[in-house]
């Protein structure tokens, strides 16, 4: 058995591969370590291209796009290692960025999983919205990071480069022990995209599990390959999984309270984009209550499941204040501010 897989899940992402393949390959491979391309079913040459230029790189074929979520709990069960590292393909990795994640796990068996610090790939000052330099969320269920707190991202100045235990570990590099990613039952295959990893974290944290950031590792994402932020299919996929990780894992003494004052914030961005005339990404909100609730009964098992398996009825690292209120009420936009007061 190999110590580390690390897993690059491609879709139609040929000139990606290209571009930062390589420095995954120089900075990743070694004792015990192998990198795998596990690919969506693509249909733009990929795994030609992978063939002819990557004849050594294992490849995981799938016969269509299951998605981040399962495309990831696919390759995972085709992989045996002790650790696996869930990585975009629009990733380029940085010398020892590998080493520092797995020495860390080693020496903490309490932890889970871990991520890098993620820097913009064209910023490289600056830290990248998906995850910077850890990830967090608030009472109501808003994430935010270390370095990002709603659309404001700071400059990488070193204020964030200590070891901090988060609440959650950016999908773009997650490192994870594949024992805890199968017994937490991975990533939810319904959510297909976009808030996944949060609630796969949230499971874990829950269960006593330790989800850290090391910003001794550093990466750099590109970010929105696949949807823009300002897409509307990205923001009925971002509203509706938050709506679902909500009901999966809030208890039941706190969930009605969440859910009444979700359904006012977002109403109220509702309002804010109409009144912008982006009246397809307002319609994407009300998409996304509707399937949510239509989804939400075939998810009662899986919630009892979750709180059944909960033994942290606080985890420590969640925010328990409004982010919204301190970004638009207070005017405070960096993770220090709002941790200042």
């Amino acid at each position: 058995m190999i110590k580390t897989s690390v897993i690059i899940l491609n879709w139609n992402g040929k000139q990606l591969l290209e571009q930062f393949l390589p420095s995954v390959l120089q900075h990743s491979l070694g004792a015990g370590c192998s990198v795998f391309v596990a690919d969506n079913g693509s249909t733009d040459n990929s795994i030609a291209f992978m063939n002819r230029n990557y004849p050594d790189v294992p490849l995981i074929l799938f016969d269509k796009n299951y998605g981040f979520a399962d495309g990831y709990n696919r390759a995972i069960q085709q992989v045996d290692s002790e650790f696996v590292v869930l990585l975009n393909s629009d990733v380029e990795t940085t010398e020892n960025w590998l080493d520092a994640l797995i020495n860390y796990m080693e020496l903490h068996p309490e932890v889970a999983a871990v991520q890098p610090k993620i820097c913009s790939y064209n910023k490289k000052k600056q830290f990248e919205y998906a995850g910077a330099a850890g990830g967090f969320i608030d009472r109501y269920g808003y994430p935010f990071c270390r370095g990002r707190i709603l659309e404001v991202v700071e400059e990488d100045l070193g204020q964030y480069d200590t070891v901090i235990p988060v609440f959650w570990a950016t999908g773009a590099c997650l490192c994870v022990r594949r024992k805890d990613y199968l017994d937490a039952g991975g990533l939810d295959p319904r959510f297909f995209a976009h808030m996944e990893e949060i609630d796969l974290c949230w499971r874990l944290r829950a269960r006593d599990r330790g989800i850290m950031c090391l910003p001794s590792s550093v990466v750099y994402h590109v970010g929105g390959a696949s949807l823009s932020k300002e897409n509307p299919k990205k923001m009925y996929l971002n509203f509706r999984n938050n709506l679902l990780m909500i009901y999966k894992n809030v208890s039941k003494s706190d969930y009605t309270t969440i859910f009444l004052v979700r359904c006012l914030f977002d109403s109220l961005a509702y309002v804010h984009l109409v009144l912008k005339g982006k009246f397809q990404n307002a319609h994407a909100i009300v998409e996304a209550y509707r399937d949510f609730l239509k989804m939400r009964n075939s998810y009662k098992a899986v919630r009892r499941e979750n709180l059944k398996k909960t033994t942290v009825l606080q985890v420590s690292t969640q925010y328990r204040k409004s982010i919204l209120l301190q970004f638009y009420l207070y005017g405070r936009k960096t993770y220090q501010s709002v941790y200042s007061k």
